[in-house]
């Protein structure tokens, strides 16, 4: 199952993308997000495609290894192309019953929406598994810094987006080890039929939550131990500095999007 769940885990590589300031990488992975919902043509999304295997070998991520690791979210993106198959409509009718129609516009847009939803889902994968969380944290504190001036509590909020992404990894390894134990026991979880799965997957969820609630507990007697304070100003031993790869990273966003809004509006 973990190996399945690659989100929120860190893969300690030396490459380019890793040795860039975590500040960098989370601006540019904002804006490309938001370049990606511009993407609306074969071109576009070729090219899209195209930068993110770019991505991938600079990181030194294998391809097999991050598709693998999105499988969980497939069930999501084949219901969100059979929404779109059945109620967009427009263009040639493809298939036509009596209860419903499938027009071509509809199959168009449905592959544009998942491919879409999995250029977002790659790049920011991307993103944390050449990013630690003691980065991202950093990070996104330093960037959201501005915001203290209303009161905002950026450091707690960075904290607790840190916890959470370090504890996926944590809770789909405990989800892995309740799933051996309810198999030894001769419970059908694998097998069977849909409906006779997901009856027995949710009494695995009990021991989960207890699971998740004891580690939290001990997480925070471990920090208040160790006299965690969050209303303290808090000193860093690690210091964000950007480089000039870091400020070439953020300008490539310009080419990225001009080509893209080319290929848009040259009809590509």
């Amino acid at each position: 199952m973990k190996d399945k769940f690659i989100i929120g885990r860190y893969l300690p590589l030396d490459s380019i993308i890793h040795r860039l300031d975590p500040r960098a990488k989370l601006i540019f992975v904002f804006f490309f997000i938001i370049i990606i919902f511009f993407a609306h043509s074969v071109a576009t999304y070729a090219w899209l495609f195209l930068l993110i295997m770019i991505f991938l070998k600079l990181s030194r991520i294998k391809l097999w290894f991050l598709v693998k690791g999105l499988t969980p979210i497939w069930f999501f993106m084949i219901f969100t192309f059979i929404m779109h198959l059945f109620l967009t409509k427009g263009g040639t009718t493809l298939v036509d019953f009596r209860l419903f129609t499938i027009d071509s516009n509809g199959v168009i847009e449905g592959i544009y929406i998942v491919l879409r939803l999995a250029f977002i889902v790659m790049i920011s994968t991307i993103m944390t598994l050449s990013t630690s969380p003691i980065q991202l944290t950093d990070a996104l504190e330093r960037l959201l810094s501005p915001l203290k001036v209303v009161k905002l509590p950026v450091h707690q909020l960075s904290l607790m987006m840190s916890i959470a992404l370090r504890f996926i990894p944590t809770l789909m390894e405990e989800l892995d080890k309740i799933i051996l134990s309810q198999k030894s026991r001769g419970s059908e979880i694998s097998s069977g039929s849909i409906p006779n799965r997901v009856k027995a997957f949710v009494p695995l969820l009990i021991p989960l939550f207890i699971s998740a609630f004891q580690r939290a507990e001990d997480l925070a007697i471990a920090m208040e131990v160790r006299g965690y304070n969050p209303d303290t100003e808090r000193t860093s031993y690690r210091r964000l500095q950007f480089k000039a790869q870091d400020i070439w990273t953020l300008v490539l966003l310009v080419p990225i999007a001009v080509v893209l809004f080319g290929l848009k509006y040259l009809g590509v």
